[in-house]
């Protein structure tokens, strides 16, 4: 009788502590999906700031500088499709390169005030996406740490939580190698 008593206490031990290690770790995840989440919204609400500038922008260099044709032409073209995050900031991007040769190439845009507020705007919002970016990778190498590890990885099998991407596209569990474009 005292046996079957110590067995059925250590039974409830076990499974207490099974319970208790369940809920940390699965407050963990709660943790770093929560942090995930706030830097994409952060990072998305940077990146539709960027291009409603680069929108600005061009209004402001047709009337600085008397032009005619199409500034940027990816920016018109960028409002009708449905890109990722990543994929938006990667024209954005390429976008902003033409910005600055715009910029270099037209001294009197730097007699615009309005251009100068925008191109500070811009320069403030490149600092912060790159610093949300670094974050957001960090959480993610966390939070995939903890997927991938023993025996956390057995409260993401029974949550469904599985791998996420970095911010940049990469998938380091794939064979592509092509997503790791500079």
């Amino acid at each position: 009788m005292i046996l079957v008593l110590f067995i059925v206490l250590l039974l409830v031990i076990i499974i207490g502590l099974l319970s208790v290690y369940y809920v940390i770790m699965y407050n963990k995840y709660q943790e770093y999906i929560i942090r995930i989440n706030e830097s994409e919204s952060k990072i998305d609400n940077n990146i539709r700031e960027k291009f409603d500038l680069l929108g600005k922008a061009i209004n402001v260099i047709r009337g600085t500088l008397d032009i005619e044709g199409d500034i940027f032409p990816d920016i018109i073209k960028l409002r009708s499709r449905k890109l990722s995050s990543f994929e938006l900031n990667r024209k954005l991007a390429e976008t902003m390169i033409e910005f600055d040769k715009v910029k270099n190439d037209n001294e009197k845009l730097l007699k615009s005030d309005t251009f100068k507020e925008i191109d500070e705007k811009l320069r403030n919002i490149e600092v912060d996406l790159d610093a949300l970016q670094k974050y957001y990778n960090s959480i993610i190498s966390k939070y995939n740490t903890l997927v991938r590890s023993f025996p956390s990885n057995i409260i993401a099998k029974i949550s469904h939580y599985k791998l996420k991407n970095y911010f940049d596209g990469k998938d380091m569990n794939d064979d592509i190698t092509n997503d790791f474009k500079l």
